[in-house]
């Protein structure tokens, strides 16, 4: 079940974005009176679903649920119709227009991807608001795993700063660690003072190739009771911190937790801070399956609430965080040094992300962060792409010369061939990390 429904959200979200997309086009095309001769949702070679005509528009719904496409009338593009490039100019193909006219239909479908973005952080930002966890409620710092002991954490740090930027929401710091083409100078506490470590950048890019990033680091969770449910332990009240079992204190509730399982049917020593910082002692006997019969408060997460007007530039703020972030990720991969172009991800990579649960705040998130993607790969000056189209007619804008269809239909073939390869390389990725490594 599970499966189905990541596969579900994933060609649901991926209809949405390349729909919207093409639709972008279609309208600005139509804007400027230039004929649409197809629009379809899904693709469909050989034959459609359904299909009605309207005007000079063929509207269908394809077979293959993979988003779907626009065809503009007298523009080179993937169908790659020689034969109607062949005949003379008509007033009302994309070719007849001026170039500042074509140039906005070119980058239609990207700023419909950012607007998209845009909305939906807007619409999570006011419906959900913004949860995390803060930096500032890890009073008892971190565990770090193996990779952060040999980037030089220790654990019971906590963070302060990195690069000076002071940190408060903890789920952006291993993506300030990641992303970077440089050095990285954290601030922690430890031990009551300041301490600073010195991350350099290759040794970032070696914990990025080896996944040590996945568990960088883990508050320490405090053992504090939310709830007695065991008769035998009533002793205690809710609102205890355990402070030590035994001879064992200083730690965490996983260490405490896992005590208690080793002295399963025991009787131990519990040091409990109460209200008005009154330590209590008291010996309780551990359950027979090693609990104590207690209900741990788990940490809190913070949730910055928007009002209608304040989610709107909230919304601006994350699309504009988002867009950098992944900016500078493709930075990265085009670096052959990093080696991060091992990452690159297919559909499996992509459907990965959606939760096997359904959870309308997770979806709209994740499909905020694909229409980014989207509109940044679509963008980029890559012949096939829009943006690659978009830069042979910004150059006959600056220099009032028009790029030659001979030369647009061999860039297009480079583009075609080069995304085909890219397509092959992610997929196959894909295939090799879930299925072969």
């Amino acid at each position: 079940m599970e499966l189905l429904i990541k596969i579900i959200q994933f060609f649901l979200c991926f209809t949405i974005l390349v729909g919207l997309h093409e639709l972008g086009h279609f309208l600005m095309a139509r804007l400027f009176k230039i004929r649409v001769e197809k629009f379809y949702i899904f693709f469909d070679p050989w034959f459609s679903l359904f299909k009605f005509r309207r005007g000079e528009t063929e509207y269908g719904l394809g077979w293959i649920p993979l988003g779907g496409y626009v065809k503009i009338a007298g523009m080179i593009d993937e169908s790659m119709d020689k034969e109607q490039m062949k005949q003379p100019p008509k007033p009302d193909e994309f070719r007849s227009k001026p170039a500042w006219q074509r140039f906005l239909v070119l980058i239609a479908g990207v700023v419909m991807n950012v607007l998209l973005a845009i909305t939906l952080y807007c619409a999570v930002c006011y419906v959900w608001g913004d949860s995390y966890f803060s930096n500032q409620d890890a009073r008892w710092g971190y565990r770090f795993n193996e990779s952060g002991h040999a980037l030089g954490f220790r654990d019971g740090d906590r963070f302060v700063s990195i690069d000076g930027e002071p940190v408060d929401n903890v789920v952006r710091v291993v993506n300030d660690l990641l992303i970077t083409e440089s050095d990285r100078t954290v601030v922690v506490e430890r031990d009551g003072q300041e301490v600073e470590v010195l991350l350099p950048f290759d040794e970032l890019v070696e914990m990025r190739r080896n996944k040590g990033y996945e568990g960088l680091f883990v508050p320490y969770q405090p053992f504090i009771i939310d709830s007695v449910v065991r008769h035998e332990v009533s002793a205690l009240r809710a609102g205890d911190e355990v402070i030590a079992i035994d001879s064992l204190h200083g730690v965490d509730f996983t260490a405490y937790s896992d005590y208690l399982k080793s002295h399963a049917g025991q009787t131990v020593s519990i040091r409990v801070l109460r209200e008005e910082d009154r330590v209590v002692e008291l010996p309780l006997t551990v359950a027979a399956d090693g609990r104590l019969g207690v209900l741990c408060r788990s940490l809190p997460l913070r949730t910055q609430h928007y009002t209608f007007w304040h989610s709107i530039p909230a919304g601006i703020r994350k699309t504009g965080h988002v867009v950098g972030s992944y900016w500078d990720q493709l930075k990265l991969i085009v670096q052959p040094k990093t080696k991060m172009y091992e990452e690159l991800g297919g559909f499996i990579a992509i459907g990965s992300i959606f939760s096997g649960s359904w959870n309308w705040e997770d979806f709209w998130l994740k499909t905020a962060f694909l229409s980014i993607i989207l509109a940044v790969m679509n963008i980029l000056p890559i012949p096939g792409l829009d943006g690659g189209h978009a830069l042979f007619t910004f150059w006959e804008m600056l220099t009032g010369r028009k790029v030659s269809d001979r030369v647009l239909v061999a860039a297009q073939y480079v583009g075609l061939g080069l995304l085909l390869f890219l397509l092959v390389y992610a997929n196959g990725n894909d295939i090799y990390r879930f299925f072969l490594k």
